[in-house]
């Protein structure tokens, strides 16, 4: 028990170890290999939950912040022409981009929590979280993009999507137990076509007899 109890104890140290470094800034740790690791399966665990998230429901009601009005309000004030439901990359990476998100981004430092995590982001909102789909980006500017695709209707293309899929499967499943149905339907007429001739069968040898 005693070898247990220091196994749980070690864990949870291990634990509470990882979640202290995932609650610092990327920069911080260089190119650790654990650390990067870590990251990545956070930010892959999240991105699955949100896809589920805009697949279950009509995202244009979705909140996803305490601040969802603000972000929206900053982004496009800042990024009015930004085209969202196709992402170009260089309008986020490159220098001259980066000039511009920076400020945007710093002025939720404080207001959303883990603003500047690193999150994975969708280049085509149409479609999921594959590896040519995908980049890397802070979380508020996920929380940025995200926001304004889902008021502006651009993510209800993936619920569309799930939901016509679901449809199929189910119209599909559907077909088949009316099929199995109506084979049952058919050998019960068989079988009873067959015990009535047998009926027939035996009454008129049953008729022969008494005419004899």
């Amino acid at each position: 028990m005693e070898a247990t109890g220091g196994t749980d104890q070690l864990v949870s140290g291990e634990l509470v170890s990882v979640a202290h470094a995932l609650s610092l800034p990327a920069e911080s740790y260089g190119n650790d290999p654990d650390i990067e690791m870590a990251w990545a399966m956070r930010a892959m665990q999240h991105a699955e939950v949100y896809y589920k998230l805009i697949s279950s429901v009509d995202s244009q009601f979705l909140k996803l912040t305490k601040v969802d009005d603000q972000i929206y309000s900053e982004f496009r004030e800042n990024f009015e022409k930004l085209r969202i439901d196709v992402l170009d990359p260089e309008e986020l990476k490159s220098e001259s981009a980066k000039e511009k998100w920076r400020p945007f981004c710093l002025k939720f430092d404080g207001i959303v929590e883990d603003f500047n995590y690193g999150t994975l982001l969708r280049l085509d909102c149409s479609r999921g979280y594959t590896e040519e789909n995908t980049i890397f980006a802070p979380r508020i500017q996920f929380f940025a993009i995200e926001i304004a695709r889902n008021r502006e209707g651009y993510n209800k293309a993936v619920y569309i999507s799930v939901q016509d899929k679901e449809g199929e499967k189910g119209a599909d499943s559907g077909g088949e137990e009316e099929k199995g149905v109506n084979r049952e339907g058919e050998k019960e007429k068989t079988d009873k076509g067959g015990e009535k001739e047998e009926e027939a069968d035996t009454e008129i040898n049953k008729s022969g007899e008494t005419a004899m």
